[in-house]
């Protein structure tokens, strides 16, 4: 062997020692996270947010003084029970396409008289949506270990499902990132975190499976909407209007394509 080959081999064979190394302490690192969240489930902290959430839909709120156990859902006044395994949804009264977050706000709105701009207004943990991030831990947890069950019958459900489409693969801001970007193929992750593709059934029900969670690393309750907040943020784009059609939207093409998984709400993440 010539020596410009075997200093070419030796180059390859270092490349690969490498590439198996760094594979082996990032499929390390996964498994001890992974690790880690089994020794604490049973002790996750949402679990303090969904007694709140369960007090707030009971107690009399608001300039009507009502309480949220008139809220329609999807399956009825006041039935939690697997309503957020088929959420969202479309919903006559609105005629729109809603998902939990945003039904919530409409719910307060009309049988509590709360005002549906200081909710949307409201800083991320703070007031108003602080109180929303309690409730959804309450009515997700009334969906664990259901399978997720989405329509897209309605003309309006199909519609939000492309347009979810739509904006989980456009492109823009400083970067040119998208949703897609980061979960849009498997094998990708951030800092040994590994990224679900939710372009596929297993990607899409292990993420909207897995949200709502309470990240460890953060001392706090995350909802969907607090999630594609920072996603947005990342990006560098613009913060989209919370319970807007476009979180909706977005949440509407991850859960549609998550359909038949297992929801594990509230999960719990680094």
């Amino acid at each position: 062997m010539s020596p410009n080959l075997l200093s070419l081999f030796k180059l390859l064979m270092l490349s690969a020692l490498l590439l198996i190394a760094t594979t082996s302490r990032a499929q390390s690192t996964a498994d001890e996270i992974a690790r880690y969240r089994q020794m604490i489930a049973d002790g996750n902290p949402s679990e303090l947010y969904e007694a709140a959430g369960e007090e707030l839909w009971k107690k009399p709120s608001g300039p009507k003084n009502a309480t949220l156990e008139k809220c329609n859902l999807g399956l009825g006044p006041g039935i939690v029970e697997g309503a957020a395994a088929q959420l969202p949804r479309y919903f006559a009264d609105t005629n729109k396409v809603q998902d939990l977050e945003s039904r919530l706000i409409t719910c307060m709105n009309t049988l509590q008289g709360i005002s549906a701009e200081e909710i949307i207004n409201a800083p991320f943990q703070k007031g108003l949506k602080k109180d929303i991030e309690a409730i959804v831990a309450y009515v997700v947890t009334h969906s664990k270990d259901l399978k997720v069950k989405v329509s897209t019958k309605h003309p309006k459900e199909k519609e939000a499902y492309e347009l979810g489409k739509k904006a989980f693969f456009f492109e823009g801001g400083p970067m040119d990132f998208s949703c897609s970007t980061c979960h849009g193929s498997t094998g990708k992750r951030i800092r040994m975190q590994d990224l679900p593709n939710l372009t596929t059934q297993e990607g899409a029900a292990a993420g909207w499976g897995s949200w709502p969670a309470y990240r460890v690393s953060s001392g706090q309750f995350w909802t969907m909407g607090f999630r594609l907040n920072d996603c947005y943020r990342q990006q560098r784009f613009p913060f989209p209007v919370y319970g807007s059609e476009l979180l909706t939207a977005l949440s509407m093409y991850m859960a549609v394509n998550a359909n038949g998984g297992v929801i594990q709400t509230p999960g719990l993440k680094r």
